[in-house]
C-alpha cells in the first residue's frame, strides 16, 4: 500500500519541483540578421564564447546564492525565418563555462535576411518555458546593430514583446552596436530594453563586443545576487 501511494504521488507530482534551481536562467538573443556580415557574426559569438571563460564571470557565476546558472542561446534575423538555437546548459563551475565556450565558439549560422527581433525576443522568450529550471530572475540578453524593420507579414513586433515580457515578468537587456546606427542605444532604451533592473550598454563597433559582453554578462549575473541579498 505505501508502494502505491508513493508512485501515485510520485505520477501526479508538479514538473517544477523536479526543476533544477539556479540563481539566473539566460537567453543570450544574438542579431543574425543581413546587416551582421558574416566576420561581424563570428565578432559576436567569439566575444561570447571569451565572456564565460573570463574568470570574472566565472567568479560571479560562483558567488550567487545557488553558484549555478542556466544559459541558452539563439540566433534571430528575419521574423519570416524560424530562430535558431541551442539547448540549455546548466553552468556552476570553469569547467562548464568553458565548455559552454567551446559549443558557442563552433555554432554555424543559419539564419539571416531582415531585423525581426520582435520576433526573435519572442522565440527567446518561449524558450524559458518548460526548460528544467527554475531561477529567481529570467533575463533575455539581446544584441543587434539595427532597429526592428518592418515585416511582410503580421508577426510579433517590439511592443508586443516587451508586453509578453512584462506579463511574463522577464527582463531585457541590451547590447546596441553603433556602426550601423549611432542613435541605436536611444532606440534600444525606449523600445527594446524592459524588466526589473534592465539595462542597455553600447559599443561602437564590433571589435568592442568581446569586452562589453563580459562587463555585460558580469553585470546581469550579479544582479541575481544583490536582488537575493536584499530580500
Amino acid at each position: 500500500m505505501r508502494l502505491l501511494a508513493t508512485l501515485v504521488f510520485l505520477l501526479f507530482v508538479p514538473s517544477s519541483w523536479a526543476d533544477e534551481i539556479v540563481d539566473l536562467e539566460l537567453v543570450l538573443a544574438v542579431d543574425a540578421s543581413a546587416s551582421v556580415d558574416d566576420s561581424e557574426f563570428r565578432l559576436q559569438i567569439g566575444g561570447i564564447a571569451s565572456a564565460f571563460r573570463d574568470p570574472a564571470v566565472q567568479a560571479a557565476i560562483a558567488a550567487g546564492p545557488v553558484g549555478r546558472i542556466a544559459v541558452a542561446l539563439t540566433l534571430w534575423g528575419d521574423a519570416e525565418v524560424p530562430s535558431d538555437q541551442t539547448g540549455w546548459y546548466s553552468i556552476s563551475s570553469a569547467a562548464e563555462a568553458s565548455a559552454l565556450a567551446s559549443i558557442i565558439g563552433g555554432l554555424p549560422r543559419r539564419v539571416t535576411g531582415g531585423t525581426g527581433m520582435g520576433a526573435g525576443l519572442g522565440y527567446a522568450m518561449r524558450m524559458f518555458d518548460r526548460n528544467g529550471f527554475q531561477g529567481r530572475r529570467k533575463v533575455v540578453d539581446v544584441s543587434g546593430d539595427g532597429k526592428e524593420t518592418p515585416p511582410r507579414v503580421v508577426v510579433l513586433l517590439m511592443p508586443d514583446a516587451r508586453s509578453m515580457a512584462h506579463a511574463r515578468g522577464i527582463t531585457i537587456n541590451g547590447l546596441a552596436i553603433l556602426n550601423e546606427d549611432r542613435e541605436l542605444a536611444a532606440w534600444y532604451r525606449s523600445e527594446v530594453a524592459t524588466g526589473p533592473g534592465h539595462f542597455v550598454m553600447a559599443v561602437d563597433d564590433y571589435s568592442d563586443f568581446a569586452e562589453a559582453m563580459r562587463r555585460k554578462l558580469i553585470r546581469e549575473i550579479e544582479g541575481a545576487r544583490i536582488i537575493s541579498l536584499l530580500e
